[in-house]
């Protein structure tokens, strides 16, 4: 296995070769991953990775990339600066600030975290794939060291690395005399305000990644994990500094947080994930697993699954493939009117015996299967007090994330059992409404104040309720539980639990993700197939529109992936018809106030 000791130790040592070298998968699964090692383990300018979701984006930044260096004795020297913070300078040097030499650089700071709502397996799993830095993340050569340690006898930092930002000297350079932000060091903004986390009640670490190039393919709450060079000079902290003439305190503290609570990295090599679930992750080093056998087909699996939710779900086969087309569900495609795919899915109709833990008992199910989910109770108290959508504060010129600021095909379960009688303030007002956009348009709302911009989203809901969901859905399915089933549910769950053993979760968990990134085709011949049968929908039911016809390609689609085609066929469509039509029957029986909308 290659050794982290093949790629550059200091960022003066980096070129091409070695960006090169991270296209080898072991040489980037050897770096150390910062998200499960602790900061006291890593030295400064260390070569690490972190894996998360791009939170917000910080301005631009204009830093020296080469400069002039004098010497005491009149010699000049050109030094690099890229991929630092403070430029290092030896006994009795100083930077040429007028020197015609100097090259100006461009570069973006993003505020990552690690991905919110990532369930427990899922981080067992990544910290499984972490490299032992003690074998090999860390080595240098002896000649590598003894410089190092030359180095770091001799330097001494200062401040210039970056033009736009405060002129911010060293720790040991500060003088005594001089205010300090507050007393000890601390920090006047709280840490959680600082590391910005979207679930407040799941913390996520957080990290400031600095990229150098290739600034337009970087998108909002999307998955990267970044190479790069770790920065935790303890001169970084804002609350080392003389703040006598700082005009704004709280935007210079959001900018330069201790690197201790917030590290800095400075990438050099980064690769966009197109999803969370770590067990089909090439950017991980995958553990040895044994060889899978014939029963663990997809169409085997599917059954299997299948089974596993219908007995979650009173015995209900047709809530079973519902939810079935919703684990899979995934935006594929997008119009000026339509984000295509989503299948936000309303179950409803749950017994009332069987709603004071029956929810939470289903989630802990789909959390097993899940690589990335979240249950939201919408109790009255959560709905009023909680932020959902992300709100750009001027103080500190910070995206102070909300709830629904999650990554991509993070699954959201909207517990709406919760909700009991009482008054819904204007933020709960408000939650509805980020809540209902986000399930109609796969839009997330983000609040500029003076403006709002409207950000793509990929984020399955399924809300649980007893009668008909308050909110918008793709699709409504009223649970039909007989007296039995309803009795047995407990037993039920327990049962699917131990069902659910470590090898057969491990293809429940892969066939997911697998069946949701999975290409679907229809031909044209299947296209006119479809066209005829809606004219004969319009003719049978004067109510049928386009979203009718829209949503019956969306479910033929999923459950055809679902059962390992590649393309629609007739049997597949024939089957998508045939479940509406049962479950539009079941939408009649059902109360006419829960029942009088289309879905």
């Amino acid at each position: 296995m290659p050794c982290a000791m093949d790629l550059p130790s200091t960022p003066d040592e980096l070129d091409a070769q070695h960006k090169d070298l991270l296209k080898d998968p072991s040489r980037w699964h050897s770096i150390p991953l910062l998200n499960y090692t602790p900061l006291h383990k890593l030295k400064d300018q260390t070569l690490v990775r972190f894996r998360g979701m791009i939170q917000d984006m910080m301005d631009p930044e204009i830093y020296l990339e080469r400069y002039e260096v004098k010497s005491p004795d009149g010699g000049k020297r050109l030094q690099g600066g890229k991929y630092r913070d403070c430029l290092k300078l030896a006994a009795g040097e100083e930077i040429d600030y007028n020197a015609e030499g100097n090259v100006h650089g461009e570069r973006r700071t993003m505020f990552v975290v690690s991905v919110p709502g990532l369930n427990d397996w899922s981080k067992e799993h990544e910290k499984q794939c972490c490299p032992q830095i003690e074998l090999c993340s860390l080595a240098e050569s002896p000649s590598s060291a003894k410089k190092r340690a030359l180095d770091e006898e001799q330097a001494m930092e200062v401040d210039g690395a970056s033009e736009t930002a405060i002129k911010r000297p060293c720790v040991k350079e500060i003088q005594a005399e001089k205010k300090p932000i507050a007393a000890s060091g601390t920090s006047v903004l709280g840490s959680e305000y600082l590391l910005n986390s979207p679930l407040p009640g799941r913390p996520s670490m957080a990290c400031m990644v600095k990229v150098y190039e290739d600034f337009d393919t970087y998108q909002l709450n999307s998955l990267v994990d970044f190479v790069g060079f770790l920065s935790v000079d303890s001169s970084l902290d804002a609350a080392s500094l003389d703040v006598d003439d700082c005009e704004n305190l709280s935007e210079l503290q959001a900018a330069h947080p201790s690197p201790f609570l917030i590290p800095r990295i400075h990438a050099f090599g980064v690769k966009m994930l197109p999803h969370a679930n770590p067990l089909l992750d090439e950017s991980l080093r995958q553990p040895m697993e044994p060889c899978e056998d014939a029963n663990s087909s997809q169409l085997a699996v599917h059954k299997d699954l299948r089974m596993l939710l219908k007995l979650c779900l009173f015995d209900d086969d047709l809530a079973a493939e519902y939810l079935l087309s919703h684990l899979i569900s995934t935006v594929y495609s997008r119009s000026e009117m339509q984000s295509i795919g989503k299948f936000a899915l309303n179950i409803c109709n749950l017994p009332k015996q069987c709603l004071d833990s029956y929810t939470t008992k289903l989630y802990d199910i789909l959390e097993l299967l899940l690589p990335a989910s979240h249950y939201l109770p919408m109790t009255l108290e959560t709905m009023n007090t909680a932020t959902f959508a992300p709100k750009k504060d001027y103080e500190t010129n910070k995206l102070v994330s909300g709830v629904l600021q999650l990554a991509p095909h993070t699954h959201l379960v909207l517990d709406e059992t919760c909700m009991h009688q009482g008054k819904l303030e204007a933020n709960g007002v408000l939650a509805i409404q980020h809540l209902a956009h986000l399930i109609n348009n796969q839009e997330l709302k983000c609040d500029f104040q003076y403006y709002q911009i409207d950000y793509h989203a990929n984020i399955p809901i399924l809300v649980l309720s007893e009668g008909r969901s308050m909110l918008p859905s793709d699709f409504v399915m009223p649970i039909n539980a007989d007296t039995k089933a309803v009795e047995l549910i407990g037993e039920s769950l327990k049962a699917a639990h131990h069902y659910l053993q470590p090898s057969r979760l491990q293809q429940f968990r892969k066939y997911l993700t697998t069946a949701r990134i999975s290409s679907f085709s229809v031909s044209e011949e299947h296209t006119e197939m479809i066209q005829q049968d809606f004219v004969d929908m319009r003719k049978a039911n004067v109510k049928s529109n386009a979203d009718d016809l829209h949503g019956l390609l969306v479910l033929s689609r999923l459950l055809g992936i679902a059962r390992g085609k590649e393309s629609l066929d007739n049997e597949t469509w024939k089957l998508a018809t045939e479940f509406e039509a049962k479950r539009r029957q079941r939408l009649q029986s059902l109360p006419k106030s829960a029942a009088q909308t289309r879905n």
